[in-house]
């Protein structure tokens, strides 16, 4: 979402404002004396999920129900700076962690990635209260930050499963857009399986499309179901224009469950790297070059001294264009990674996904139109593309 986060000079005023409320003290008595000490008993009250939503897709029903675990974040003292950010987020659990986007608690790409500073959540009963980020995952653009949840009323959103999600189902994206919070748009899942940059020059598979309307500050916000479940985190939109134009396309949920996950247990997230770049095999450019499979990642270059180059991995060097599309012709195919198919690119870094560095992997290639296989060694993915 080009950085999804409105980082207008509006937003310092609001920031500066937050922090100023965060640092009030407790009152005293009027008359001069010994100041009072409150004591305050507080409650954190946990908003169950409601049951099985009405039959058909009811917009409103599902924001009256989930609105109310949909947050806004205000974010703030990036690396030093007075760059300010707005986006969205929501309640994960009663020990007040939240769930957003990581760009809209970082600055800066790969290596030069920075969080924020200073962060603040505001949520809809008008409580605003700081939050630390515990960790973010550049790789999926997910964060986890947590607040002190004493004295608020907190409703956490359940996260959904992708397994039934069928193209044209409908959908509701509930976040900030331009500081509008808590704004609802609808729309349908427009794609499934979709690749989306990271914060790392990786791509980040499985995203899910859709033409709900998403917009600057709707960055982090959930992607809900007919039932009000998460099916993912709203993220980037498509544009030329810099406005929402209908495609735009959210983080999916087995990628924040994974990214959460991990920033829970150590703070940080590891991913396997193989080191190749590759370009999906498809009929007619097989039977151009003759390349005894129709269906794999044509290995396209090999990452000097990385996991797949130590396997023996090799990459095309025989530049050709077809179809108007260059090409290195030669190099390996992979078919297979650990059993399971591999019939477009993405599939090996899908298949990837299940694997934690360090895991040894087999993988069937063609190589010269023969099968063979290949044994790799994984290792951890840097948090710059090469």
């Amino acid at each position: 979402m080009t950085r999804a986060a409105a980082r207008a000079a509006a937003l310092a005023a609001t920031v500066a404002a937050a922090a100023a409320a965060a640092g009030c003290g407790g009152d005293a008595d009027r008359g001069g004396g010994a100041p009072r000490t409150l004591e305050r008993t507080t409650r954190v009250e946990v908003v169950q999920q409601a049951g099985d939503a009405p039959a058909g897709f009811d917009p409103q029903g599902i924001y009256r129900r989930e609105s109310p675990g949909v947050v806004t974040i205000v974010a703030s003292g990036f690396g030093g700076s007075d760059q300010g950010g707005l986006g969205s987020g929501f309640v994960l659990d009663a020990g007040g962690e939240i769930a957003t986007n990581a760009h809209v608690v970082t600055t800066g790409e790969g290596r030069a990635i920075r969080k924020a500073g200073v962060v603040f959540v505001r949520f809809g009963d008008g409580n605003q209260v700081g939050a630390r980020v515990v960790g973010f995952d550049p790789f999926a653009d997910v964060a986890l930050l947590r607040v002190d949840p004493a004295g608020l009323t907190l409703h956490p959103l359940v996260l959904g499963s992708l397994r039934d999600v069928r193209v044209g189902e409908p959908v509701a994206a509930i976040g900030s857009p331009f500081g509008e919070e808590r704004s609802l748009s609808t729309g349908v899942i427009s794609a499934t399986d979709r690749d989306i940059q990271s914060l790392t020059g990786f791509q980040t598979s499985g995203a899910l499309q859709t033409d709900a309307a998403i917009n600057s500050g709707n960055s982090g916000g959930p992607l809900l179901d007919a039932r009000g479940r998460v099916l993912g985190i709203n993220s980037q939109i498509r544009t030329t224009s810099g406005e929402g134009s209908g495609v735009g396309f959210a983080v999916p949920v087995d990628a924040v469950r994974r990214s959460l996950d991990q920033l829970r247990a150590r703070g940080s997230v590891r991913y396997a790297y193989l080191g190749v770049s590759t370009k999906e095999v498809y009929p007619q450019l097989a039977e151009q070059f003759d390349l005894g499979t129709d269906r794999g990642a044509y290995v396209q270059g090999v990452v000097p001294g990385g996991p797949a180059d130590r396997a023996g991995l090799r990459a095309g060097t025989d530049r050709r264009t077809f179809q108007e599309a260059p090409w290195r012709i030669g190099g390996d195919i992979i078919t297979e990674v650990d059993g399971r198919a591999v019939h477009v690119d993405s599939d090996v870094s899908a298949a990837l996904l299940a694997h934690d560095p360090g895991d040894v992997i087999r993988m069937r290639i063609v190589r010269d139109g023969h099968v063979r296989t290949v044994t790799v060694t994984l290792g951890t993915r840097p948090l710059q593309s090469p």
